[in-house]
């Protein structure tokens, strides 16, 4: 599938354009098909998970044309061709399972959905999901198909509107539950629902298709059902894990980056963290400018939450850019139990980084006298050595190709596809910043390894 080879050392300077966020678009595709009118996206990043998102909705009969090159795809569902969503789409991200709420919302025939795939950054169960689609009267049974598992649901007397307690502020429960509820009979009621900016982003959509949305201060969202729907114009919000991964690498690198349409309100967090361990960052009318500014200092203690909480998704490019702080840094993983498995590898590479199953804060955490390495302590400044990377996951992927722009030599990266699900033109981004990175081709790189071989043979 091809590899990025990186040959460290290089400040990053310059700017980019950040895309729009890859957990707002695929959220905004599939809740376009609770209505038979026409929805135009602005700002949709030329990526992995968007593809897979477009193929599942073509699938069920929408209609869709995607300008890649102007980021713009306009979608319509006129009418369902099927409810029935294929095995292959199992495992791929974790779209298919919000068919069920958007579905149930548009149609009262039998649905069947595929298991939910994505990162495995850890368990990441839909129990939420199920409970709060069977509060609003869905009728969900989980069946063995074949290798993998699918959710068989009907609805076939429709919806009532109902009062769901979220257990935990789910993101994927919540928009599951709003997308249903848009479609159902009467009042709903979320409590301690997420708040995400992608989820608020979703709510904006949902209002302008016609939807009655309003969030409340103490984390309710109420919803009233409706049929009625509207053609939609829509911007997609920036993608914050973007930001915060070219931050990370301005930073870390020495470098200096403006990030064209970053904004402050929803990163936060992320710029109290870089004032405290040194680093730059100026607000400016078009984005935000992230710069190195003195000698990084440790001794920084992150925990990661639900929003306005500090990412779970920017702890991977902060953990390395801590790699090259003074000092000793905590960073506490309450959203996913299982979120430092692209740890061994800043290892080998050169970092000293510990891992702990208790937990190192003061933030209520599920994984709390569980048996998980949930907690890390990097101690720095530490230099990294290049060396041949596997990518995992989509967030590991950003966090070992910072690790090889800071490393001395080069780094062979492969499982670029996991790159690509999340990041639009990363490698000509960061190319464009100065950084000594390419992408060679499977069919290139068979061809140097052949070279080689011929040169050796000689």
């Amino acid at each position: 599938m091809g590899q990025l080879v990186v040959r460290g050392g290089n400040p990053l300077k310059g700017s980019i354009t950040a895309s729009g966020a890859k957990n707002s678009i695929t959220k905004l595709l599939v809740a376009s098909i609770i209505s038979d009118k026409k929805c135009i996206f602005h700002n949709v990043p030329d990526i992995g998970d968007v593809e897979v998102t477009v193929d599942l909705c073509r699938e069920i009969g929408s209609e869709i044309h995607w300008d890649r090159e102007q980021g713009i795809i306009e979608i319509v569902t006129k009418q369902l061709s099927t409810t029935f969503v294929p095995q292959r789409f199992s495992g791929g991200n974790r779209i298919p399972i919000l068919m069920i709420g958007a579905l149930l919302s548009r149609t009262r025939e039998d649905i069947i959905v595929p298991t939910a795939g994505g990162c495995k950054i850890g368990r990441r169960s839909v129990d939420f999901h199920i409970t709060a689609l069977r509060a609003l009267g869905a009728d969900i049974e989980y069946r063995k198909m074949k290798k993998e598992g699918a959710y068989f649901t009907q609805s076939h007397d429709g919806l009532m509107g109902a009062l769901i307690e979220l257990p935990y502020p789910s993101v994927g429960a919540t928009e599951n539950a709003i997308l249903a509820a848009v479609g159902a009979t009467g009042k709903t009621v979320i409590r301690n629902a997420a708040l995400e900016p992608e989820v608020i982003d979703l709510i904006l959509f949902l209002q302008k298709m016609g939807a009655f949305i309003s969030v409340e201060g103490d984390r309710s969202i109420i919803i009233e059902g409706t049929k009625v729907f509207y053609e939609v114009e829509h911007y997609v919000v920036m993608d914050r894990n973007e930001v915060a991964s070219f931050a990370a690498a301005a930073v870390a690198t020495k470098g200096r980056v403006l990030v064209k349409g970053a904004t402050q309100e929803h990163m936060g967090h992320l710029l109290t963290a870089l004032r405290k361990v040194g680093a730059g960052f100026n607000v400016q009318k078009e984005g935000i400018e992230f710069f190195y500014d003195q000698d990084l200092k440790g001794g920084l203690h992150i925990e990661t939450d639900v929003h306005p909480g500090f990412m779970t998704d920017w702890q991977q490019p902060f953990a390395v850019m801590l790699t090259q702080a003074e000092g000793m840094s905590v960073i506490h993983d309450t959203v996913y139990e299982k979120r430092f498995g692209y740890v061994d590898t800043l290892v080998k590479m050169g970092a000293d980084i510990e891992l702990f199953t208790e937990c190192l804060g003061s933030k209520k955490c599920r994984f709390a006298s569980k048996d998980f390495l949930h907690n890390a302590i990097i101690k720095g400044k530490t230099p990294l050595i290049g060396r041949d990377i596997e990518v995992p996951d989509l967030r590991a992927g950003f966090a070992y190709v910072l690790a090889a722009l800071i490393a001395e030599g080069t780094s062979q990266i492969s499982g670029v596809p996991f790159l690509k699900r999340g990041y639009a033109h990363l490698t000509q981004k960061l190319q464009s910043l100065g950084a000594d990175i390419e992408e060679i081709s499977s069919d290139k790189e068979a061809a140097q390894k052949e070279l080689a071989s011929t040169g050796a043979k000689a």
